[in-house]
C-alpha cells in the first residue's frame, strides 16, 4: 500500500468518525438518552453502505478507502457493546437485548441488502 492509500485511508477515518460523533449527538437526545438511537442508525446505515460499496466495487483502491477508511471510522462496535452493558447495568434487560442482538441482526440485514442493492445495478 502507498503512502496516498495511507492517508487516505487515515483522512477518511476521521471524517467518519467525526459524522459518527455528529449523528450521535443529534439523534440519541431525541431518544430522550434512554436508547441509544444514534450509534443504532450509524452501525445499520453504515453497515449497509459497506455492503453497497463491497458489492459495487469489491476489488476497486477507492473500496479500500470508503469500506475501512471511511465507513470503519463511522461505525462503531465498541460503542454499541458499551451501550449494551450501560443498559444491563441499568437493569433494563429488554432494552440491552434490542441493542445488542438487535444491532448484530439488523446490521447483517443491512449490509446483505447493501450487496443485493449493488448486484440489481451491476448486473
Amino acid at each position: 500500500m502507498n503512502g496516498w492509500a495511507v492517508f487516505g485511508l487515515a483522512v477518511a477515518g476521521g471524517v467518519g468518525a467525526t459524522i459518527r460523533h455528529v449523528l450521535d449527538t443529534l439523534l440519541t437526545p431525541r431518544a430522550r438518552g434512554r436508547f441509544p438511537l444514534g450509534i443504532l442508525i450509524v452501525n445499520l446505515t453504515g453497515s449497509f453502505a459497506l455492503g453497497l460499496v463491497l458489492g459495487l466495487a469489491l476489488d476497486h483502491p477507492v473500496a479500500v478507502v470508503l469500506g475501512t477508511g471511511l465507513l470503519g471510522g463511522y461505525t462503531t462496535f465498541s460503542t454499541a457493546s458499551l451501550d449494551t452493558v450501560r443498559l444491563l447495568e441499568q437493569r433494563r434487560f429488554g432494552a440491552a437485548a434490542n441493542n445488542g442482538i438487535g444491532m448484530l441482526v439488523g446490521a447483517a440485514i443491512c449490509a446483505v441488502a447493501g450487496i443485493l442493492l449493488a448486484r440489481a445495478f451491476t448486473g
